[in-house]
């Protein structure tokens, strides 16, 4: 029954399950791992649990669905995002998708351990597929059991709304329940399993499309299939594009190109780095999907992976996701040839992905620097020379590149640069006594040349950092922190996961009774596994 408010109850959602019904299916409904072939998903049911148990849910993902607070504590909604129970409408599934893993094809993957429970569309009509993640075995979980454990439940819940709030798209995070179960794994792969709390997240998203999921297609010629579905994705979410056919096919892929350059440029902006930039975990829609060994960069360094898989390779590091998002999308490039049978539309928008990364990488550095437009011949000198600064000595890139909104409205004289470095910079660095009298000279030149170019910017004083201040979050979803607030929720103490999850909501505020959550990664964490890096284990 519809509220005088507008919202809805969990028993008046409305499911308008299109994926499923506009798409072929595995015909066999044994759920056993396999291959599957000329169909999209298979029909699989979550696994019972012993005591699902609400840890967190977020009333901003609820919104999207028009649910209140009150019907996410209900006993019912506990049943349903664990997995025990489904409500009429519902149509569970896991999709078929395959992908190039670490630059390797990998053939069939799909969703493993997730489940999607079907698509509701709200009371303005937006559309939201509901997953759950860690609901048990599918089709598609080769040699895994479907399960997730709670810290990188934890981790995927806390993270999806962080980067939200900081203005980046992504996947939403509805739940995180746990299952009252024990899940076996292997945190490092190095032969010492131990069981942890088992935990189901639900996530949220109008589609959850990856570029796997035309390449399994592609790959096994199954033409008839793979238009099946690029159809299904342009009419459903691209209408713009117009009719199926060449121009609209030809369509999607400019706009995966123009939204996943617009992305990367969003996770350089805050230092987010993902970790497994494989193909079966880029979003068709320019989402951020698949939170698994995710890190934020604290010492700037364009080489750190948070992936310990990736750790001899870096293919996946900071300084190299806008070009390995150039690769995937070569790789979607290759598998929508087929409906086109023309390479030169694809080579075009390829070569577009560079001009459109560039325009707004160049407006993300100027409004991260305060300036009112990018101007390439002064500036990108600048630009580099900054972040050479801030890789030879061990500089926190959030911290810093706040406080400089402090340092642009305080325009100084050469003389006084040094000492606006210690003043206002000082918190950015992991050890100031590295700061020897040659680097503090070029810094200062740096600050100098900073300020000469803020006096020839128009931008009003007394705006500036305000500006700034909305592009540089004052918090940001730490390794250490998330480690934290494992340990408290192992440990059965989950008042941290409410506080991060506040916090987190406004990462651009001060929040002075919250400073602490601001502060730089302490020593202690610098080498601590789940503080400096993470694997794929789940």
């Amino acid at each position: 029954m519809q509220t005088n408010q507008g919202n809805l109850t969990l028993e008046t959602l409305r499911f308008d399950n299109s994926f499923v019904r506009e798409l072929p299916a595995d015909n066999e409904t044994v759920n056993r791992r396999r291959q599957v072939h000329h169909a999209c998903y298979s029909r699989v049911r979550p696994l019972q649990v012993a005591k699902p148990q609400l840890l967190a849910f977020s009333p901003e993902a609820a919104a999207l669905l028009n649910l209140p607070p009150e019907e996410c504590r209900r006993n019912l909604f506990a049943q349903i995002f664990s997995g025990n129970a489904l409500l009429p409408g519902m149509d569970p599934h896991a999709a078929c998708y395959g992908g190039h893993q670490f630059g390797n094809w990998a053939g069939q993957l799909g969703d493993g351990r997730a489940i999607n429970l079907g698509e509701v569309l709200n009371l303005s009509g937006e559309r939201s597929t509901l997953q759950l993640k860690g609901a048990g075995p599918t089709p598609y979980s080769r040699n895994a059991d479907g399960f997730a454990v709670l810290r990188s439940s934890l981790r995927e819940f806390l993270c999806s709304e962080a980067m939200h709030h900081l203005g980046i798209p992504t996947t939403r995070a509805l739940s995180l329940m746990l299952t009252g179960e024990p899940v076996e794994r292997d945190m490092f792969y190095d032969g010492h399993p131990k069981e942890e709390p088992g935990a189901v997240i639900c996530r949220i998203a109008p589609n959850f499309i990856r570029f796997g999921n035309f390449e399994i297609f592609a790959a096994r010629n199954d033409l008839a299939t793979l238009q099946q579905l690029t159809d299904y994705t342009i009419r459903t979410f691209f209408p713009q594009l117009g009719n199926p056919g060449k121009n609209s096919y030809i369509g999607l892929f400019r706009e995966a190109c123009h939204s996943t350059a617009k992305l990367m440029v969003q996770w350089l902006r805050v230092g987010f780095v993902h970790g497994v930039m494989n193909t079966d975990n880029m979003s068709i829609l320019g989402l951020t999907i698949d939170y698994g060994p995710y890190g934020w960069l604290e010492g700037y360094d364009p080489a750190w992976t948070p992936n310990t898989t990736d750790a001899a390779g870096r293919r996946y590091c900071f300084g190299r996701q806008a070009q390995i998002a150039h690769w995937n999308l070569a790789k979607l490039a290759n598998a929508l040839y087929p409906l086109v049978e023309e390479t030169a539309p694809f080579e075009e928008i390829l070569q577009d992905y560079t001009r459109v990364f560039d325009q707004h990488w160049q407006e993300m550095m100027a409004a991260k620097l305060g300036l009112q437009r990018f101007d390439p011949a002064s500036d990108q000198a600048m630009v580099e020379e900054l972040f050479l600064l801030l890789m030879e000595v061990e500089t926190d890139m959030t911290i810093f590149f706040r406080a400089l909104g402090q340092v642009a409205e305080v325009l100084v004289q050469e003389q006084e640069a040094v000492e606006v470095c210690r003043q206002v910079l000082h918190p950015a660095w992991y050890q100031p006594e590295e700061l020897n009298p040659a680097y503090q000279e070029r810094l200062a030149a740096w600050l100098v040349r900073y300020q000469q170019r803020l006096r020839a910017d128009s931008l009003e004083k007394g705006a500036r950092q305000k500006h700034m201040n909305q592009v540089n979050p004052k918090y940001v979803f730490r390794n250490y922190l998330a480690q934290q607030a494992i340990d408290q929720a192992e440990a059965g103490e989950y008042q941290r996961i409410y506080e991060l999850l506040d916090l987190l909501r406004r990462p651009y505020d001060e929040q002075p009774e919250r400073e602490h959550f601001a502060a730089k990664r302490p020593e202690w964490a610098r080498n601590r596994p789940g503080c400096s890096m993470l694997s794929c284990s789940s």
